[in-house]
């Protein structure tokens, strides 16, 4: 039985948790940096955005920012995937906290509450070479927290480091799923890449997800 001719995904990201979403589900995408100053993307938009419109608009400007780039010597031929994620929390959106203190003072306040997490998702058709055509959609889940979490143990979990470098300051992936008492929703959304949107938006190009597939074809 024949799964479809092979294509490649590149991945507008470096996120160690897409790119192992994407292993485990078959695809081994290419990895591009896209180098976008999210600040200045979001500042330059028309107007407050709310929590889905601002995820993917940065998706987009990440996967259009590697739109011309060489993969050893050549244009990209197949899919690019860009994405973003921000934690929703009374209103106020919260990405990377970067900084220890930063990301305690979020642990203190999500704590005991339910919030929810926005993962934007921009896919190019870039088969042959050129832009063929993109599209774009936005997953979500509520992600709720044990209230029992100690002080001492969100200083031991900002220490590691890991927090810093997530949005909402929590991982359901690693050392953070401790931590998560719930989540109502596609738990792929809070890893930050939801496998089966981005089938979703293929089948808007006729193309099939496995033809991501990095396995031997018969």
């Amino acid at each position: 039985m024949s799964i479809g001719a092979f294509v490649r995904l590149y991945l507008a990201s470096t996120s160690p948790a897409r790119l192992a979403t994407l292993r485990a589900a078959g695809v081994d995408p290419v990895l591009l940096a896209s180098g976008v100053d999210e600040d200045a993307v979001a500042a330059a938009a028309p107007g407050p955005l709310d929590g889905p419109a601002l995820v993917e608009l940065l998706a987009r400007a990440k996967a259009e920012a590697v739109v011309g780039a060489l993969v050893n010597g050549a244009p990209i031929d197949g899919f690019i995937l860009g994405g973003d994620s921000a934690f929703e929390l009374d209103g106020e959106l919260f990405g990377k906290p970067h900084e220890p203190e930063i990301a305690r003072q979020r642990w203190l306040a999500q704590r005991g509450r339910t919030g929810v997490l926005h993962s934007g998702h921009w896919l190019i058709d870039h088969r042959g070479g050129e832009v063929r055509g993109a599209t774009g959609a936005v997953s979500s889940a509520s992600v709720s927290f044990a209230s029992n979490i100690t002080d001492s143990e969100i200083d031991a979990y900002v220490a590691t480091g890991e927090p810093l470098k997530v949005a909402g300051s929590f991982t359901i992936d690693s050392l953070g799923a401790a931590f998560i008492e719930s989540i109502e929703g596609d738990p792929h959304a809070v890893v930050g890449l939801s496998v089966s949107l981005v089938r979703q938006l293929m089948r808007e190009f006729d193309a099939e997800w496995t033809e991501l597939w990095n396995i031997d074809r018969p």
